[in-house]
């Protein structure tokens, strides 16, 4: 594991911005830039910018390395489940991928009751409702309770700047965004790959709590998960040996995984009306071990960080020469 003083050491050498003038079609995302090459292809460069509650907080050292590599895993354990949009990985940061056709909905699946945004369960219940995303809730759970049964509760796509909303199956077919089959499709490939991350997750220490995917169409019109998926931006990890002391406390459980944020956040203001508070480079970088142990934990590797003298951009440019 990488000491916190080599991640503070890093600090002075986030990636916060990957803009490469070579590339066409840049394209600046939340987390992550992206270029469309004119054969097809996308390049995906994850960035070190963090991003919650819809708006950017901080830069994390090392980041964009973890989600990229996270990702990178769970694409490859999964691929037998559903196809994904990967074709290679030229950098640490970076995937050359398929430009699909993104489909208009974000499929979230969860295992607990839990959360902290405007779209979470936890929230929604803990005010009083019990009809959420189309299902009922009983009565009587308790904040990150196991939920009777795996669900899904979908969320529109908003634009940047803008919230995702929820949304039920039906609504989702009534309105056009997808048809019942384009639906059913989709509900069963995201459920099997959850099973499947749930399944190593819990052979690796974790409790996989919940997750979102994202799917497009390819040139063939196939179904193939896109983004990232099963990274501690995108999903809830939970350390397995300590969740029941912690659930019995009414403490929250230990986490690998952005949550940890947003609870420093939100803890210190309403983040979607109050101006969010700078986060300490102390904070950043616990957070960014977090990202750091969770790669470690699942991939079984040991995480490799460049010298911090070595800009990160410029390792970028050299390795995607062969596109410019």
């Amino acid at each position: 594991m990488i000491d916190l003083e080599t991640i503070r050491a890093q600090q002075g050498n986030v990636l916060t911005d990957a803009t490469i003038t070579e590339l066409p079609n840049h394209y600046h995302g939340k987390v992550r830039d992206t270029y469309r090459l004119d054969d097809g292809r996308m390049i995906i460069v994850a960035t070190d910018r963090q991003s919650a509650f819809d708006v950017n907080l901080a830069a994390v050292p090392f980041k964009g390395q973890v989600l990229t590599q996270t990702a990178r895993f769970w694409f490859e354990a999964t691929a037998d489940i559903c196809p994904n949009h990967v074709i290679e990985y030229p950098d640490p940061n970076v995937v050359v991928c398929k430009s699909l056709d993104m489909l208009p909905v974000e499929m979230v699946v969860r295992d607990y009751m839990t959360g902290s945004t405007n779209t979470s369960i936890w929230p929604m219940y803990d005010s009083g409702e019990r009809e959420m995303y189309g299902i009922t809730f009983p009565d009587g759970l308790a904040k990150n309770q196991k939920l009777p049964e795996t669900i899904l509760t979908p969320t529109t796509k908003a634009e940047q700047g803008e919230h995702d909303a929820p949304i039920t199956p039906s609504e989702i077919v009534s309105t056009g965004l997808l048809s019942q089959e384009r639906w059913d499709e989709l509900a069963e490939k995201s459920l099997a790959v959850f099973a499947r991350g749930r399944e190593l997750a819990a052979d690796r220490g974790l409790i996989l709590v919940d997750t979102k995917f994202e799917f497009g169409l390819d040139e063939n019109g196939n179904v193939c998960l896109a983004d990232e998926i099963l990274t501690p931006d995108s999903s809830r990890f939970w350390l397995a040996d300590s969740y029941a002391e912690k659930l019995a406390a009414g403490d929250n459980p230990d986490g690998l995984d952005k949550e940890f944020l947003r609870l420093w956040v939100s803890e210190r203001c309403d983040p979607y009306k109050d101006p969010i508070p700078e986060i300490d480079a102390d904070t950043l970088a616990e957070f960014s071990q977090r990202y750091i142990r969770l790669y470690e934990t699942v991939t079984g590797n040991s995480f490799s960080a460049d010298a911090p003298d070595q800009p990160v951009i410029e390792r970028i440019r050299g390795n995607l020469s062969d596109y410019m």
